[in-house]
């Protein structure tokens, strides 16, 4: 490993608003299946990758014979809303504040290779985006550790030089298990004090006052991190 500092990002609920938009396509693609699930069931679910989300809302001992048309149900219906995707507030800002202080920042996501393409173009600050991790590019998506690891294996930096920032208990939950401290943020709708329990090391707004108080948090200087940060 290089010296690398990295700051990684989840995206959907994070510095894209489309938590609700999954939650609702979600509910949508269930129904379709004979699924009839309450939507803040659902929305709780949000962030983890699609076997993970089933496994969750349906039991793992289930039969998964429909998974596959439940994800594509779900890809299909949450494609439509693509037009309508828009970043929360600060979301650039963030990601080039960072890039600026000399942070390596690679997005982490659940999301799809096609859906992440997407989100990139909502971003628009690919000028501030070394690299990106997405579910296609491992063998489990969050709560495993999968994703954060393979983000640090590409910003070539190890987790004790490394943050993470999410909006849900399953980015925290990744985040730990790889050894890298999370920043939480209430966007995803999420509460404060389920995001504290979850253990994120603080918690802000959403990305937007991030980047107001950056100096205040623990991605204030690359520099300043170092192994003894890791979990």
């Amino acid at each position: 490993m290089s010296n690398s500092a990295a700051a990684l990002f989840d995206v959907d609920g994070t510095l894209v608003d489309s938590s609700y938009l999954h939650t609702v396509t979600w509910w949508q693609a269930l129904r379709q299946g004979g699924h009839h699930l309450p939507m803040a069931r659902i929305h709780r679910a949000i962030g983890l990758g699609a076997g993970e989300l089933l496994d969750h809302l349906l039991g793992a001992e289930r039969d998964c014979d429909g998974d596959t048309e439940l994800d594509a149900a779900h890809q299909a219906l949450y494609a439509a809303q693509w037009p309508s995707l828009e970043p929360l507030p600060g979301a650039g800002r963030v990601l080039r504040a960072c890039a600026e202080r000399g942070w390596t920042v690679v997005l982490a996501t659940s999301a799809s290779a096609q859906e992440v393409e997407v989100l990139r173009k909502v971003l628009d600050a690919d000028d501030a985006i070394a690299d990106q991790v997405h579910a296609d590019d491992v063998a489990a998506a969050k709560p495993a550790p999968d994703l954060v690891e393979q983000a640090l294996a590409q910003a070539g930096a190890n987790a004790g030089r490394a943050v993470f920032v999410g909006d849900t208990a399953w980015d925290v939950h990744a985040a730990h298990r790889a050894g890298v401290p999370c920043l939480g943020v209430l966007s995803g709708g999420w509460s404060r004090t389920e995001l504290a329990d979850a253990g994120a090391a603080q918690i802000y707004r959403d990305v937007g006052e991030l980047a107001d108080y950056l100096d205040a948090s623990l991605l204030a200087d690359p520099a300043a991190l170092h192994p003894a940060h890791a979990l």
